[in-house]
């Protein structure tokens, strides 16, 4: 064989190892979509959830971790996010989470967790930075659902909701090492984005559509059932 034969061989090799890499890239993508659409519906017999997520500028969701991402230095996984644009949901972007602090109680299991964000400073953090937090120490006021009446909600920057009973503590409540993860949300779109593009409605994939319509369902005036507003708002599953 030729060098020149060699070369356009190894190229090819070269490309079928990346098709491959971006083919387990996409497939992460599609599960941790489908795994944030499940928790949303989880989230969906939580009395007064709706009335929040009206008011809310974002939501992260973070679909599973288990007992070992509890506490600082843990490995939190991956977490979805979708910004709202003029009342719309965004697409999602994904980001990976280098440790999630909650204080959990003895015995408690892992599980999801969705981070209501408040505000435009909790959703410009997403847009700015890279390897940030989501914390008091990152000067973000970060409220637990469990124990925060609906009335008072709107005071934080970030409410915090756990489908696991018992999970927080008393220790502040915080997601450390949030990085966007280019390769996956890049996969799930298929081509190159920037996580501002996503978070500004600039990128679509009609996969996501189940996730948003929940979604929005959930935060529309007209909801009703279960996850409508109720007195004190507070939800039992944190406790």
């Amino acid at each position: 064989m030729s060098l020149g034969s060699l070369g356009f061989a190894q190229s090819m090799d070269s490309g079928r190892e990346e098709m491959q890499f971006s083919g387990k890239a996409q497939a992460n993508a599609l599960q941790h979509i489908n795994d944030a659409a499940a928790v949303v519906k989880r989230m969906e017999n939580e009395p007064g959830m709706n009335k929040l997520l009206q008011q809310a500028k974002g939501v992260f969701i973070v679909p599973e971790y288990g007992r070992a991402s509890l506490g600082i230095g843990g490995s939190g996984g991956a977490g979805v996010l979708l910004a709202k644009n003029n009342g719309t949901w965004s697409d999602p972007a994904i980001y990976d989470v280098g440790g999630i602090s909650i204080g959990a109680q003895a015995g408690a299991e892992g599980g999801p967790i969705a981070l209501i964000l408040t505000s435009d400073k909790a959703v410009n953090s997403f847009r700015q930075k890279n390897n940030f937090a989501l914390s008091a120490d990152a000067g973000l006021t970060v409220l637990d659902w469990s124990k925060v009446a609906q009335s008072t909600a709107g005071a934080g920057d970030i409410v915090v909701w756990s489908g696991t009973k018992g999970l927080f503590g008393s220790a502040a409540i915080g997601v450390q090492d949030i990085r966007f993860n280019r390769e996956q949300t890049g996969a799930y779109y298929k081509r190159e984005v920037a996580a501002n593009d996503v978070i500004s409605g600039l990128v679509q994939n009609p996969h996501a559509d189940v996730l948003k319509q929940a979604l929005a369902g959930m935060s529309s005036d007209t909801a009703s059932g279960s996850s409508g507003a109720t007195q004190g708002g507070a939800s039992d599953s944190g406790r």
